[in-house]
């Protein structure tokens, strides 16, 4: 890890310019009550505010004064979408429509300095929090963030003031995990990196709600790497958080522009680290099983819409192919979303949508594909035939049709059609967009409790995998297929709504099996796919045809071998419990 050239001690900390902070005129700070937020989302209404406050009782000498205690100290959260913008486009858009004619006034232009802060092992940064000191003037800010846990929009955050850009950790521990506590107070924090930004704030107001509307043009620096920061940040004050969607689709509308959960933190320290933006899987949801359908709707969506962006930067950035892979789990996922809608009547949005995201995927496919060859199939069966020559050669012609498949997924996610659709859906589950769709008279079921919904759903699905895989044993490769996708697609019914069941144990066991299931047709379905890589991969040269022909002979072996191991899965998937009926 590259340090600043800060160089903290235990006793003395130091800022980033490497001058320590004065030993005299210690002081002893109180924390005077603590921010809460109550769940504005449905409401629309402002986030309540607690009064809360650091008292400084003793002010370190030659530094800043302190602000009085406030009593309208901000929530601890934060509701903010990020627009990534080109430099060039910044100007344009800070004066479209939407800005001029909604603006309160022409705003207010600050140079902001952060400096962001973690222990040597990383372990804030581990458990998804981020320690930042800011100085705007001679104002000094203390910062903790969490990560979104389970909505894009939303992340914890609490704020103190301190006397310089020196942390206090003593500040932070009430918003620290017990745990992490004891190794912040025996582990000096040291800067990371550091963030220098110009804004430009406007204060935006629609009917549906007021916005912070902060255009930012700075630079990310960690050690002698650097990373331009050219972004609008769009953060709730009060009223509905689909007023943020509104002004992205308005801006959108008139420049390009990427929607971003991803924070200057978690950009800063993957600078730090010299590393590419990882890619998560999607969390476990959580729902209660008196939770009502629109509910569980609606939490459904936001676990989607969340994991679709969290794996938008890796799959951006290209360096790592998780990235691409998780993006289109990600749409795979919305889309069984979506269709699981279509159970409670016909939505004239949602058709819609998942024609986007059908599109979207589809752009994606190859370059996962010749992800799978180029960096585990073609490697794997190259080590254990060493005497076939001519591997090199095809591994060329592949890498040449990587390439060409990763332009193609990132010409998809620079389209303006990609942003256009990321933001209306964001809206859309925003304001239960669903619930205008309805019908009257269907409008009674999503107040009905989701079990009942999921029981007869999961019921259907499973019954579908059960029909197409009669037989199994006889089944076609085309058959094997289709067994595959209402396997996929019951899978992800089951991460959706297996939650609803109290009976664990079967939960969890019944999901183990359709998993193992699950992982059994995807290696048959990839042999497959690598047979159509070959088919229309053109060899360059008589070894690297030699080398394609190994390829298909190793799989058509290993395809026989797999037949057996294919049907103890499906066997042992069948012998299942199911865990959302009484019955065996």
């Amino acid at each position: 890890m590259l340090k600043s050239d800060a160089t903290p001690a235990r006793k003395t900390m130091s800022v980033p310019d490497g001058n320590p902070v004065p030993k005299d005129g210690k002081r002893t700070q109180v924390i005077a009550g603590f921010l809460r937020q109550r769940d504005a989302s449905e409401s629309g209404a402002e986030p309540a505010i607690v009064e809360g406050a650091v008292i400084d009782q003793a002010p370190l000498q030659d530094a800043a004064p302190a602000p009085e205690p406030s009593t309208t100290a901000r929530p601890a959260g934060e509701i903010e979408l990020k627009l990534l913008v080109d430099a060039d486009r910044m100007a344009p858009l800070s004066a479209a429509p939407v800005i001029a004619a909604n603006a309160r006034n022409k705003g207010t232009r600050k140079r902001l300095k952060s400096v962001y802060y973690d222990t040597p092992e990383r372990a804030l940064r581990r458990a998804g929090l981020s320690l930042r000191v800011r100085q705007s003037g001679t104002r000094f800010v203390q910062t903790v963030k969490t990560d979104a846990a389970d909505d894009p929009l939303r992340r914890g955050e609490w704020e103190a003031s301190v006397a310089s850009l020196a942390p206090d950790p003593a500040l932070a521990m009430p918003f620290i995990p017990e745990k992490l506590r004891e190794q912040l107070e025996t582990q000096p924090l040291e800067a990371v990196f550091t963030a220098d930004v110009h804004r430009h704030t406007r204060i935006v107001e629609l009917p549906s709600g007021t916005v912070e509307v902060a255009f930012d043009r700075g630079e990310l620096t960690a050690g002698d790497r650097s990373l331009p920061v050219s972004e609008i940040e769009l953060e709730l004050k009060c009223g509905s958080a689909s007023t943020i969607y509104e002004i992205a689709l308005r801006l959108a509308e008139h420049g390009a522009v990427k929607p971003s959960i991803r924070s200057k933190s978690a950009r800063g320290f993957d600078l730090a680290a010299d590393k590419a933006p990882s890619a998560c899987r999607p969390g476990k949801l959580r729902l209660d099983p008196s939770v009502t359908l629109d509910e569980a709707f609606a939490t459904i969506l936001r676990s989607c819409f969340l994991h679709l962006l969290q794996s938008l930067p890796a799959a951006e950035d290209g360096r790592n192919p998780e990235g691409v892979h998780q993006l289109r789990v990600s749409l795979r996922r919305l889309r069984s979303a979506l269709d699981l809608m279509r159970s409670v009547g016909a939505l004239s949005n949602l058709d819609a949508l998942r024609s986007e995201a059908k599109w979207l995927a589809q752009d994606l496919s190859a370059a996962r594909d010749w992800d799978v060859f180029r960096l585990d199939t073609l490697p794997a069966i190259a080590r254990a035939c060493p005497s076939v020559a001519g591997f090199d050669a095809l591994g060329r012609v592949a890498a040449q049709r990587q390439s060409e498949a990763y332009r193609k997924a990132h010409d998809a996610l620079d389209d303006r059609r990609c942003a256009v659709f990321l933001i209306s859906l964001g809206g859309w589950i925003e304001t239960r967009g669903w619930r205008n769709d309805v019908a009257p008279e269907d409008l009674g079921g999503l107040a009905e409790p989701a079990v009942n919904f999921a029981q007869r759903v999961l019921s259907e699905q499973y019954a579908k995998v059960l029909k197409r895989g009669r037989r199994f044993k006889s089944l076609t490769v085309d058959e094997v297929h289709r067994v595959r996708l209402a396997a996929k697609r019951l899978r992800y019914l089951g991460e959706f709504l297996l939650p609803l069941f109290d009976d664990r144990k079967s939960v969890r066991k019944f999901a183990r099996r359709l998993a193992g299931l699950q992982e059994e047709l995807g290696a048959f379905n990839d042999m497959a796919v690598t047979a159509s890589l070959l088919d229309g991969l053109g060899a360059e040269d008589r070894d690297s045809t030699i080398a394609a022909a190994a390829i298909a002979g190793w799989q058509a072996r290993a395809s026989i071998g797999a037949q057996q191991t294919l049907q103890d899965s499906w066997r042992d998937f069948t012998a299942a419990r199911v865990p959302w009926s009484s019955e065996g």
